[in-house]
């Protein structure tokens, strides 16, 4: 049977350039990532107290706003309880709010670079058949992931001292799915620029599986972060010279602790990575039978930095440079993860 192409050339289309507006895209969430990390680690999240989508783009511009903002920052149980006590000055608020700004302007910018280029295209009919409702979904997503951010910091505004642990899950493993939504499609879009056919990748159960222990390594490592689990052990492979740690609070139930314990999510997060190791050695073994040599080295690299960075990062004691690129390298196994799994959907015979 002869395969008509998806791809029509007298519409002026292009896939390679949505391929590369798409990997560029995708590229700039990568960049959230790590500033979401950073902003995380310096305790910067909780900083701007409003949600400001269109003005709060522009930072306080003198010294009065400046005070403003630190004035609306006293009032919440961060700096009444932690900051204030500690003797927080004006200089201080002025670098925490300088990262939560940056991160609120790196998404406002990814908006932007999605939504404009993806109109243009689209009036311009540079959009091959089949993938415009993929894309409108993947800017509605993006668009949400600005309400869930707002909702992750809202949590951290009137009874607590920082948000919500399950919140910020929500908020990094969105961002994570979206950067692998973007992927994903431009590898499609790559399969159609090369050979004009319409072969978009399916995913296997066996490429879900691997991607769902993934995610259970990822959703882990949110509540580790958001419940500063990563403090309370400096030692590897012991924690605190026990394999299982003590201290772990099974009073209110197992689901509390599974979730809520510190001791016990750290103690998850640390040994399930290796059920991870082992998926995605299985995964990079297949692909290399299936001669995608390149996807194979990229997942083979990509988990061995990232065990050698997350066992550093807990012996140092969270260094922060090492922490912000265990949160980076972690986006790189998911980009890696789904390469592989769209290389073992497809039928392009691309590598």
């Amino acid at each position: 049977m002869q395969h008509t192409p998806a791809y029509a050339p007298q519409i002026g289309g292009n896939p390679q350039k949505l391929v590369n507006w798409l990997m560029s895209v995708a590229f700039l969430v990568f960049l959230m990532v790590i500033v979401g990390g950073i902003t995380r680690l310096t305790e910067s999240g909780l900083s701007i107290t409003e949600w400001k989508p269109v003005t709060g783009a522009l930072p306080p511009m003198n010294e009065a706003q400046w005070v403003s903002e630190f004035e609306k920052y006293k009032k919440i149980p961060e700096y009444l309880e932690i900051n204030g006590p500690a003797g927080m000055t004006l200089a201080e608020f002025k670098f925490i709010y300088f990262w939560e700004w940056a991160h609120r302007l790196l998404g406002r910018v990814i908006g932007l670079a999605f939504a404009l280029p993806f109109a243009w295209f689209w009036i311009k009919r540079q959009m091959p058949q089949g993938y415009k409702g993929r894309l409108l979904g993947l800017l509605a997503l993006g668009a949400l992931q600005g309400t869930i951010g707002w909702w992750m910091v809202s949590s951290g505004l009137s009874q607590r001292t920082d948000v919500s642990h399950f919140r910020l899950a929500v908020h990094l493993l969105t961002a994570l799915f979206i950067m692998g939504g973007l992927i994903w499609t431009a590898l499609d879009l790559r399969t159609l620029a090369q050979s004009g056919i319409h072969k978009p990748s399916r995913l296997s159960g066996f490429s879900l599986t691997i991607l769902l222990i993934l995610f259970i390594q990822l959703l882990f490592g949110a509540w580790v972060a958001g419940l500063n689990a990563g403090y309370v052990s400096n030692s590897w492979p012991l924690m605190n010279g026990r394999l299982y740690p003590e201290g772990v609070d099974w009073s209110q139930g197992a689901w509390f602790a599974l979730t809520h314990d510190p001791f016990l999510t750290h103690f998850i997060h640390r040994w399930w990575a290796w059920v991870a190791v082992a998926a995605l050695v299985i995964m990079a073994r297949r692909l290399k039978k299936r001669g995608a040599r390149p996807v194979s080295i990229a997942i083979h690299s990509a988990f061995g930095t990232q065990i050698l960075l997350g066992i550093a990062t807990v012996m140092t004691g969270m260094n922060i440079t090492l922490a912000v690129l265990h949160q980076a390298v972690g986006a790189l196994v998911v980009a890696t993860t789904v390469w592989g799994a769209h290389r073992l959907g497809s039928t392009g015979g691309y590598k």
